[in-house]
């Protein structure tokens, strides 16, 4: 096992009571970036669903403001992941979020399944491009560390078992992700958001880079072409070699919080809680959603 500061701490603790504390040392501390990336593959994920797609079209947030939905995403994903779900600033996360998706009448097996994907995503990315494995403590903390705060949202019927939860997440996406126009109007609005943080002469690159993480589920569904099995590969032993150079480097001694992150596109003089979120429609209701799609009005406000 390579190097981590935090590890030792992680194996002397319990991952149902103390899954706040696992989950903010393994995000914060030595997956920082995995973390990162793999959540942004489970909202991938998540659009290959079409009843999830063709609400967030109707909306209009990705066409208006992609950048903001993900911002508001990130920050309320983030302060959880940072600060738990019990403290002042993971309740009113968890508040805000459910604020944003009262309004909509979401069936209670898409948020199950969105819920689903932040426990697995990022831990089938370790299992692929980790610098080290995560180990099982780790694992079944993130299990019921999303669990609790899928709860806290108002979501019904969450597995208790890791392995149910597990086969519930497969099963869906074998009889739901099929290709929609939706998913494709929303799978290129996000990955053009992702394009537009690079250079424009590295987009042309990074457009096959990003097709070459996707697995062929996610291509039928979005209708995006195949990458070639040289793009894989290359793809595949880039991450590899990141993964490499990370065991040989001294081990993170401060968190990465990306809640501290300023965002200039979306919030140029910084954020409160209570700017996060669409501004009312024309007819003075909210629209979109960020996160985990929540409970309409049948959970906590």
């Amino acid at each position: 096992m390579p190097r981590s500061a935090v590890l030792d701490e992680i194996r002397r603790l319990d991952p149902v009571a103390d899954c706040q504390r696992i989950v903010h040392l393994s995000t914060t501390h030595d997956f920082s970036f995995d973390t990162t990336r793999s959540l942004e593959f489970a909202l991938f994920r998540t659009y290959c669903v079409p009843s999830i797609s063709g609400l967030l079209d109707r909306t209009g947030e990705f066409r208006a403001r992609p950048q903001k939905r993900y911002d508001d995403t990130d920050i309320i994903v983030s302060t959880l992941l940072e600060h738990g779900y019990e403290g002042d600033r993971g309740r009113d996360a968890i508040r805000t979020m459910n604020g944003m998706h009262r309004r909509f009448d979401i069936d209670n097996r898409d948020f199950l399944y969105v819920l689903s994907t932040f426990v697995f995503e990022p831990i089938r990315w370790n299992a692929r491009f980790g610098w080290r494995p995560m180990i099982e403590v780790e694992r079944l903390a993130l299990f019921h560390f999303w669990g609790e705060v899928g709860r806290r949202m108002g979501i019904r019927d969450i597995p208790g078992a890791y392995d149910a939860f597990d086969r519930l997440n497969l099963d869906f996406e074998r009889e739901h992700f099929r290709f929609a126009s939706s998913n494709a109007t929303i799978g290129r609005a996000t990955l053009d958001l992702f394009l537009g943080w690079y250079p424009r002469p590295l987009r042309p690159l990074v457009r096959p880079a990003m097709y070459a993480l996707m697995d062929e589920p996610i291509l039928e569904a979005f209708g995006f072409p195949r990458p070639s099995r040289a793009t894989r590969s290359m793809v595949q032993a880039g991450l590899a070699m990141r993964a490499r150079l990370l065991r040989l480097m001294p081990p993170r001694r401060r968190p990465y919080l990306r809640t501290e992150h300023h965002r200039p596109r979306s919030y140029p003089r910084g954020y409160r809680m209570a700017d996060l979120g669409p501004p009312p429609g024309p007819d003075g209701v909210e629209a979109g959603s960020a996160g985990p799609p929540g409970p309409s009005g049948r959970g906590p406000a």
